[in-house]
Parts: C-alpha cells; structure tokens; sequence
C-alpha cells in the first residue's frame, strides 16, 4: 500500500489551481513551433537493432505541417549494427509523413559501404524514390579513398540502382583500381 502524505496533497492541488494555460488565438501561434529541443539524441530502433541515430544542438517540430527544423545536425545510419553512412550540414528539414530530408549550409555525407563522400552546400533525400540529388546549378564534390574525385553539377544518385550521376558539367579524376586492370 502506498502512503502519500497529505502535504503532498496540499502542494499538487495549489500546483494545479495555479496553473493556466494560454492556447492563444491561433494565428499567432501559427508562427511557433509546437516543440523546441536542445542537445538532441535521436536513436531509431527496429527488433532491437538501431537503424538511425541524429544528434543536433537545436530542433523545431512543427505538427500541424509535419515538419521539424534543425540545426547543427549529424546523423549515422546503420545495418546490421555497423554504421553505414553518416554525415553533417548546418541546418536540416525533415518532412515527418514522407521522411524526405533537406540538408543545408555545407554538407558532408559519408556512405562506407560505396566508400564515397560527398561534399556541397545541399543535398535532398527523398524517401520513397530512394535518391539524393544535390542542388541543379550548384558544385558537389564526390571523393573515394583510392584518390578518385569528381566535381560537377546536377547530382543525382538512386540508392536502389546504385547509380550515380551528373546531369550538368563534370570534372575530376578516376582512379582504376588493379582488379579492374587485371579484368
């Protein structure tokens, strides 16, 4: 049996009586974030495993339009316990329903498993279609640990088909491994 004693009682009731909630007149409240959080840890699970984790130093949810903004955001991805991919930007915008994701202010993601990193001002993820695409007349800069590099513009990569692309001017330097010499 639990005791509780009444001046605990006494002080929840005051508490109570005492508070008020202002729900505004709607319209303004519009302008303001539903949730603000600071020093942010986000780990996603499925069957115990982590699938993501995110951390930031700042964050806005925005429940009416499904949204959260970020800053100072970094993330890593994992499959089967192994991190494989994370990255960084300045500011991000994570669309709830759909999970697209829209990272801006120098941007850096790094994939292990393709070991490529990619480097430019931003960088959009969509979802269902499973591509990332950099921005239309904007530089992305795509590096492998071999010294394989290219710059361009129009980036778009399909992470199901696994091909990657530039739609505008390209530059860089490819570097052919030995097991494709000896191919």
């Amino acid at each position: 049996m639990i005791k509780i004693k009444p001046l605990f009682l006494t002080a929840l009731a005051l508490s109570i009586v005492g508070c008020s909630f202002n729900y505004g007149d709607g319209e303004e409240d519009r302008n303001r974030p539903d949730i603000v959080m600071e020093n942010i840890e986000y780990v996603r699970f499925r069957g115990g495993d982590p699938l993501v984790r995110f951390r930031a130093e700042y964050a806005e949810r925005w429940e009416e339009r499904q949204i959260m903004e970020i800053r100072a955001f970094s993330f890593e991805q994992f499959d089967n316990d192994e991190i494989s991919a994370r990255g960084n930007a300045g500011t991000a915008r994570v669309e709830l329903v759909s999970g697209d994701v829209f990272l801006r202010e120098g941007v850096t993601v790094s994939i292990e498993s393709e070991d490529i990193v990619i480097t430019t001002s931003e960088l959009d993820w969509r979802d269902r279609d499973r591509n990332l695409s950099g921005p239309q007349n904007g530089e992305v800069k795509v590096e492998r640990s071999d010294g394989t590099t290219f710059t361009g513009q129009g980036f778009i990569a399909n992470t199901r088909t696994r091909v990657w692309e530039f739609t505008g001017e390209v530059s860089g330097t490819y570097v052919e491994s030995e097991n494709e010499e000896n191919s």
